[in-house]
C-alpha cells in the first residue's frame, strides 16, 4: 500500500466509525484488564457473559482475590483455559495490591510484569483505558495488516512495528479497534465478504485474495 493508499484506507473506516469502541464490557481500568486478559482464544461475547455476573461480585483487585481461584474458575468455566486463566488472574490481583497499591500500572513494561497480560492485553489497557495511541494486534489486526499489505509481518510484533511506521498520526488513537472490527465482520479469515468490503480499493485487492485462498 502507497501511503495515498493509507490515508484513504484509514479516512474510510473513519468516516464510517468515528468513535470506534471495544467490544468488551467495563466500567474501570481494572475490569478492563481483567476482561482482556479472559479474551484470549475466546469471543468478546462469551467473555461478557461470564465477567457480568462475575464484576457484580468481584470488581475490584481485593474483591477478586478474596474469590481466590476455586471462587473464581466458577464465573468463567465458560471461557477456554479458565483454570490458567483464573490462575494468572488471582496471581495479577496479588501484585497490583503488592506493587501498585491496587490500581493498574500505566506503563507497557509494568503490566507485561503481572501474570497472564503479554504484549497485545497492555496494548490494549494502554489504548481503551489511559488513551495510548498504542497498536494492540490481535488475529484479527494480524490477518488485515498481511491480507492488505498495510504492514505485513511473520510476527505480531514485526505488524505492530509496521503500523507504527505506517498509520499516520491523527488515525493512531483508534487505528487497532477500526482494523479489529473490520477483520472481525468483513475482512474474515476463511471467506472474506469482499463485497462489503470498503476499503478494498485501497490495496491489491486480486493478489490478497489470491494469498488467502
Amino acid at each position: 500500500m502507497t501511503d495515498d493508499q493509507v490515508e484513504d484506507f484509514f479516512a474510510t473506516l473513519a468516516a464510517a466509525n468515528p468513535q470506534p469502541v471495544s467490544e468488551l464490557e467495563f466500567s474501570s481500568v481494572f475490569e478492563l484488564l481483567a476482561a482482556v486478559l479472559l479474551s484470549a482464544q475466546a469471543t468478546d461475547a462469551g467473555v461478557n457473559k461470564a465477567t457480568r455476573r462475575l464484576f457484580a461480585v468481584a470488581g475490584t483487585p481485593r474483591r477478586m482475590l478474596a474469590l481466590g481461584i476455586d471462587g473464581l474458575e466458577p464465573y468463567i468455566r465458560s471461557i477456554g483455559l479458565y483454570r490458567t486463566k483464573a490462575r494468572n488472574l488471582i496471581a495479577t490481583c496479588q501484585l497490583l495490591i503488592e506493587r501498585h497499591g491496587g490500581e493498574v500500572p500505566r506503563s507497557l513494561e509494568a503490566l507485561q510484569a503481572l501474570p497472564g497480560v503479554g504484549r497485545k492485553t497492555a496494548n490494549v489497557v494502554l489504548n481503551v483505558a489511559f488513551g495510548e495511541p498504542t497498536f494492540a494486534v490481535d488475529t484479527h489486526v494480524f490477518r488485515v495488516c498481511n491480507r492488505t499489505g498495510l504492514a505485513p509481518g511473520r510476527t505480531p510484533e514485526q505488524v505492530e512495528a509496521g503500523l507504527s511506521r505506517r498509520v499516520p498520526e491523527r488515525y493512531r488513537q483508534h487505528a487497532h479497534h477500526w482494523l479489529i472490527l473490520h477483520g472481525r465482520y468483513v475482512c474474515v479469515a476463511r471467506r472474506p465478504l469482499c463485497e462489503r468490503c470498503s476499503v478494498a480499493r485501497c490495496y491489491d485487492h486480486a493478489q490478497a485474495i489470491g494469498v488467502v485462498n
